[in-house]
C-alpha cells in the first residue's frame, strides 16, 4: 500500500498534557504538508488551529477524555463548544463505568446526544478495549451503531494497552454497515497501520506514520 495512501487515513494525533502552540502548529504543518486526514488535539487549541489552517485539513479533538466519567452534559456542552469553535470532528469517551454495570441504553442515549451536539461533524466514540471483556465490546458495537455514531475508535492511548488486531476484526464483525472503524494507541509501523487497515479500520490515530513519512522524505525515498 502506497505511503500516501496509508497518511491519509491517518488523523495525526498529539494530546499530550503538556503540548504548546508551538507543538501544535508543527503537528498542524505536518498534516498539511502530508494531507493526512485530520490533526487530533486538545480542544483549548481547536479555535487557534482552525484560524491556522483554515479548510486545508480537518481539525479533530477530544472530549471526556481521556476518562469519559464526566456527565452527558458536560460531554453535549464540550462537543457544541468544539464545533463551535471550528472542530470538523469531534472523538469522545464512553462512561466506561457503565459499561461494566450494563447500562446500554444510558451510553447509546448519550451517544447520541453528543452527535446531536456536534451538528452534523463527525463523532467517533471511543470505548477503551482495554478495559472491557469481548462480551462488552461486542455491546457497545450495538450502542454506537443504534446512536448512528459515525466510527467507533478502540482506545485513548492513555489507559493500559492501545489498539489490537483482534478489536479491530471484534468491531469489523459487530458494527452496523454505516459505522466506521478508527485504531488508535500504539501503532508504530508501517506493516501495522497496513494491517489495521486490511482487518476495516478507514482511520488510525497516529503520529508515527507521519514520522516515517518525513525520515523516508529526508532520505529520498518519499
Amino acid at each position: 500500500m502506497e505511503l500516501s495512501a496509508i497518511l491519509a487515513k491517518c488523523d495525526h494525533t498529539l494530546l499530550a498534557q503538556t503540548a504548546t502552540w508551538e507543538e501544535i502548529k508543527g503537528i498542524c504543518d505536518d498534516g498539511m504538508r502530508f494531507h493526512t486526514a485530520s490533526v487530533c488535539i486538545p480542544a483549548s487549541f481547536v479555535k487557534q488551529a482552525k484560524a491556522y489552517v483554515g479548510e486545508r485539513l480537518p481539525i479533530c479533538t477530544v472530549i471526556g477524555f481521556p476518562n469519559g466519567y464526566a456527565t452527558t452534559a458536560a460531554k453535549c456542552f464540550m462537543a457544541s463548544d468544539a464545533v463551535a469553535n471550528g472542530a470538523d470532528e469531534v472523538d469522545m469517551v464512553i462512561n466506561i463505568g457503565w459499561a461494566k454495570e450494563g447500562k446500554w441504553a444510558e451510553i447509546t442515549e448519550e451517544i447520541a446526544a453528543i452527535k446531536a451536539a456536534c451538528k452534523g461533524k463527525l463523532l467517533k466514540v471511543i470505548i477503551e478495549t482495554c478495559l472491557l471483556t469481548e462480551a462488552e465490546k461486542i455491546a457497545l458495537c450495538k450502542c454506537v451503531t443504534d446512536a448512528k455514531a459515525d466510527y467507533i475508535k478502540t482506545s485513548t492511548g492513555f489507559s493500559t494497552a492501545g489498539a489490537t488486531f483482534a478489536d479491530v476484526e471484534l468491531f469489523a464483525k459487530h458494527i452496523g454497515p454505516d459505522v466506521k472503524i478508527k485504531a488508535a494507541g500504539g501503532i508504530s509501523s508501517l506493516e501495522d497501520a497496513e494491517k489495521f487497515i486490511a482487518l476495516g479500520a478507514s482511520r488510525l490515530g497516529t503520529s508515527r506514520i507521519v514520522k516515517i513519512a518525513k525520515n523516508q522524505q529526508s532520505t529520498g525515498g518519499y
